[in-house]
């Protein structure tokens, strides 16, 4: 082929390549008004042509261009096949993405209905579920589109024959070595299956107070009071007993306990109580109480109770009664604040001196 030829050649290569562009990006536009004009009637159709237009876009100019070198000069050559093996790759890459954008998509959508519908723990178990799930089909198509790319290579389709051959020894292999990770992948799916734990439930974990912010396959993420964040392996909450606040409900009862002298004047100290609750707006009108739960080394334990709609509130209020109480027996009954004694008398061979004492914490 001389060089004119050659050269008339890949003009028109790139004259179909940039017709095909020009066709891709029309096309994407109408679908694009189109989408607008939906949206009036049905508004999730904006949200997801937006989702997707990146994915979209990708995946129509590869297949445009691929399709344009196709019908033209470069089909002809000999490098044609890797290059044409390399759009083949490409598409899949894309079209994966685009499929995996609309899944996802699809999964917001439904997490957002189901929170609008239900509340409460019922809530948190359902999007817990569906967020596994999500994770579950994205890593499923991105192990597929792996798959696809490998075995677009004749070689590797050769190889994957023989492997199977031997899959029984290399998956005792596998097993044996990757054991802790599948051991928590297993895990994952059993946290989110089986409701032991769900997002935005309370918990207690190693010591630390906190909300269960993200379940992903392998660990979980705990957001600490104080925005650290704790991240434990999944297969923790399946082999560790664990303290959770909002099993079944997120109401809550708060406690407060007083160490205080044995002169506290309890009825004073009870109506004291019920105005503080009362007036608090942390607190939900479920239940109250002040009762001596103890009275042992020169002093009184005061136990008080109150209830809160969530775990937010209960410590709101307890801190809240808290202070207000002390203050309250500092001001008016600063003899019911605990207090050491030492007491002494004559000494005898009987009877020595003694002394008794307490403190409070």
């Amino acid at each position: 082929m001389s060089s004119g030829t050659e050269w008339e050649s890949l003009v028109g290569t790139a004259v179909v390549i940039a017709i095909a562009v020009l066709a891709t990006v029309a096309v994407l536009v109408l679908l694009r008004l189109v989408a607008a004009l939906v949206s009036r009637r049905l508004p999730w159709v904006r949200d997801f042509a937006r989702r997707v237009r990146n994915a979209t876009t990708a995946t129509a100019l590869v297949v445009a261009v691929w399709i344009a070198m196709a019908i033209t000069a470069p089909a002809e050559q000999g490098w044609w096949p890797a290059v044409s093996r390399l759009f083949l790759i490409s598409t899949i890459l894309v079209g994966s993405w685009l499929f995996a954008a609309a899944i996802s998509f699809g999964f917001e959508r439904l997490i957002e209905r189901e929170e609008t519908v239900l509340v409460g723990p019922e809530a948190r178990r359902r999007r817990t579920q569906l967020l596994v799930i999500h994770r579950l089909v994205l890593v499923s198509i991105a192990v597929l589109a792996l798959g696809a790319v490998l075995f677009t290579f004749p070689e590797m389709r050769a190889v994957g024959t023989s492997l199977l051959a031997s899959a029984g020894i290399a998956s005792i292999i596998a097993g044996l070595a990757a054991q802790s990770i599948l051991g928590n992948l297993i895990a994952g799916i059993q946290v989110a299956f089986t409701d032991a734990i769900r997002v935005g439930d309370v918990v207690v974990v190693e010591g630390e107070w906190g909300r269960v912010g993200e379940i992903n396959l392998s660990y979980v993420v705990v957001y600490i009071w104080d925005e650290r964040r704790l991240v434990v392996p999944c297969s923790y909450f399946t082999s560790t007993p664990i303290e959770t606040w909002t099993r079944r409900s997120d109401k809550i009862l708060g406690t407060v306990y007083l160490d205080l002298d044995w002169r506290v004047p309890m009825d004073a100290l009870r109506a004291e109580f019920t105005r503080i609750v009362e007036a608090s707006p942390a607190w939900d009108g479920r239940s109250s109480s002040a009762l001596v739960t103890d009275a042992q080394g020169g002093y009184v334990t005061v136990r008080l109770v109150m209830s809160a709609k969530d775990s937010d509130d209960q410590w709101t209020i307890r801190c809240e009664v808290r202070e207000k109480m002390m203050s309250w027996l500092q001001r008016e009954y600063p003899d019911a604040l605990p207090r050491t004694r030492v007491e002494f008398g004559p000494q005898s061979d009987s009877a020595p001196a003694s002394s008794t004492g307490s403190s409070a914490s």
